[in-house]
């Protein structure tokens, strides 16, 4: 069973703008810490964000700090990933991941319990 569902992945331009989304029909978001990972084509699976439950912890890896912003709409079940002045090595596969728990090494792939299908994001004049 998918327990969590990305959308909003695209074709965009270097310098533009996207916003993707995270959303669980069996999951209630806010009880999970929600992060965000990226995968390129022959590389590993890096983590890019994560918002714990209450929503005042927002972590980033270095390479998008003051470019993507990671939010989280109760009342839609949705997390959502913004990211702004992209560049062509943000292309990737994005795909959000869930736990019940934080921990301080966040980005360990095989932490998390739920993992989505992905959604495609190419940076690309």
């Amino acid at each position: 069973q998918l327990h969590l569902v990305e959308s909003g992945g695209g074709l965009v331009k270097p310098g533009g703008s996207l916003r993707i989304s995270c959303a669980s029909s069996t999951l209630t978001l806010n009880s999970y810490v929600v992060a965000w990972f990226r995968q390129a084509p022959g590389k590993g699976r890096e983590g890019v964000s994560l918002i714990n439950r209450s929503g005042g912890m927002r972590l980033y890896a270095d390479s998008v700090k003051g470019r993507f912003t990671i939010s989280r709409d109760d009342a839609e079940n949705t997390v959502y990933l913004q990211m702004n002045a992209l560049e062509p090595e943000d292309s990737a596969v994005y795909y959000c991941a869930a736990h019940p728990d934080f921990i301080s090494a966040w980005a360990i792939v095989s932490y998390y319990s739920y993992w989505g299908q992905g959604t495609q994001v190419t940076v690309s004049s």
